[in-house]
Formats: structure tokens, C-alpha cells, sequence
């Protein structure tokens, strides 16, 4: 098995041309992580998986997760959750992202361990609308003045997965994935503003809309200002790419390095369908 790597404009993502229906194993599979963590995210199109080939697939990226939200989760292939617009007897049959949604994070960032990476295949993908949405998080922290670099190098921030319950259920439509998951009562944790990432000792800005709470030690005004400001940042078209989704499509971005989000799409219109695998 062999790649073709070809980087995006700016040196932020790549596509990558192969067949990981045969994953690569070996060397191989060691080089194409290191294009992850160089290029932080890598595009696969073409691709025609299933549930097993899927988890093959992820596995080249580290060990599959599979402490995941069982009420979103495929029998039988223990790590893969459904996310989807599609609803079946007045509900969504995965964790719903949404019609109106523009929710910034990095995924779990809610629980103690951050997720390495994740991996999404789409199967069913909207003509028009539910793009997502990478922001380099590290590129990010990179450029901010340094001033701003030495106030939030020490702090830490609350991740709270009932705070993103709540905020998902003030949203136009009001329905909450993770207040119904199974997930939803999970206590909240402490992460750092600033992650240094352990294997490009790179640094990158962990933030999230909905689900960052406060920064721990600060006034709540002055933490709210900081963490919009901070989104606002990192956010900026710069520093984004949008990624508009093709049937077979494969993404995996580096967690600890991206922020993402998923564009509006309306479910009344059109249908989208992916698999995801987070990667310890």
C-alpha cells in the first residue's frame, strides 16, 4: 500500500490520495501520522468503508476510543457513533448537529483525557449547507502578541458537558445530543487555555462556545470577554478551512491542534450522515 500526499494552500491540511480500505500497517502508517501532525488535518475522498474497515482505518491514528456515548453508538463496532440530521419517529438517530448550530470546540474536551484525533466518514452528504469547519488552533496561538501569549500561557478553563447540554437546548430548534446522551451527567473538568501538544511540543489554544464554562481564578465578566475573544481569534477566515462534504469523503484532524464546527444545514431539506471514531 502506498500515498500521494498533496498539502493545501498555506500548509494547513492535505489530501491524501489511497485506498484505506487497505490501511497502511508498519512504516507506513507511522509516516502517515506524522503527516497529521504536521499538516494537522488530512482529507481522504473517494473511499468505500465499512463499519469494520472504518475502525481499521482510525486505527492507524492511535488506539480507538472506546469510551464513547453508547446512545449514539453502531451494535457492534464498539467506537463508532453515528452524526446526523436524519430523524427517525420524530427523532434524530445519532447525535444531531443541528440546523442552526455553530458550536466551536475540540471533541470531548468534557472529559479528563482530551481526544488525539478524530476521524469522520461521510455516507450520506448535503447538496448545499453542513460543511465542517477546521480552525488551526496552533497557527492561532502562534500569531497572538506575545503580551496576550503571557497572560493566558498559566490559565486553565472549566469544561462543563451539562453547560453544553444547556447552551445546545437555547438554540434555535432546542434540541440537545448531549443532554440526552448518555454522557450528559459526566462532572466537569480543568484543561489548560494553552495544550502543549506531546509529540510536536507545539503549542495551540483549547477553547470551546458552548461547552467552556469560565477560566478558573478570573472574574466572570473578564473570563467571558478573554475566551470571545480568544474564539474570535482563532476563528478568523485566516485561519479556517471549510470542508463541504462529498459521499466517501475520510477527514481526520489532530484534536489537539484544530477546533471545529459544523456549518447549518437544514434537515428538512437535506439529509447528512457520517461516521465518527475518536483516537485516544
Amino acid at each position: 500500500m502506498s500515498y500521494d500526499l498533496r498539502p493545501l494552500a498555506g500548509g494547513f491540511g492535505a489530501r491524501v490520495i489511497c485506498n484505506l480500505g487497505n490501511p497502511p500497517e508498519g512504516k507506513l502508517a507511522q509516516e502517515l501520522l506524522r503527516e497529521l501532525r504536521r499538516y494537522r488535518f488530512l482529507v481522504f475522498s473517494g473511499q468505500h468503508l465499512n463499519h469494520a474497515d472504518l475502525l481499521r482505518a482510525a486505527a492507524v491514528f492511535g488506539p480507538v476510543d472506546t469510551d464513547v456515548d453508547h446512545a449514539y453508538e453502531v451494535p457492534g463496532f464498539p467506537g463508532i457513533t453515528v452524526i446526523s440530521n436524519v430523524f427517525d419517529n420524530g427523532r434524530p438517530i445519532g447525535i444531531y448537529d443541528g440546523d442552526h448550530e455553530e458550536e466551536w470546540h475540540a471533541d470531548n474536551s468534557f472529559k479528563p483525557r482530551l481526544t488525539s484525533a478524530t476521524v469522520l466518514y461521510s455516507v450520506i452528504a448535503p447538496a448545499e449547507g453542513g460543511e465542517t469547519r477546521l480552525a488551526d488552533a496552533t497557527r492561532a496561538y502562534d500569531d497572538l502578541p506575545p503580551v496576550l501569549k503571557e497572560e493566558i500561557n498559566p490559565l486553565n478553563a472549566v469544561h462543563s458537558i451539562a453547560r453544553l447540554g444547556a447552551r445546545q437546548a437555547e438554540a434555535p430548534g432546542g434540541r440537545s445530543s448531549a443532554a440526552d446522551g448518555a454522557l450528559a451527567s459526566a462532572p466537569e473538568v480543568e484543561h489548560p487555555l494553552v495544550t502543549v501538544h506531546p509529540a510536536t511540543l507545539r503549542n495551540s489554544l483549547l477553547l470551546g462556545s458552548m461547552v467552556v464554562e469560565d477560566v478558573v481564578g478570573m472574574d466572570p465578566a473578564a473570563s467571558k470577554k478573554l475566551l470571545s475573544h480568544l474564539l474570535e481569534w482563532a476563528t478568523q477566515d485566516r485561519y479556517v478551512h471549510r470542508h463541504a462534504w462529498s459521499e466517501g469523503d475520510l477527514l481526520v484532524w489532530d484534536n489537539l491542534a484544530v477546533l471545529h464546527t459544523a456549518s447549518p444545514c437544514d434537515h428538512t431539506r437535506e439529509h447528512r450522515l457520517l461516521y465518527r471514531v475518536a483516537v485516544s
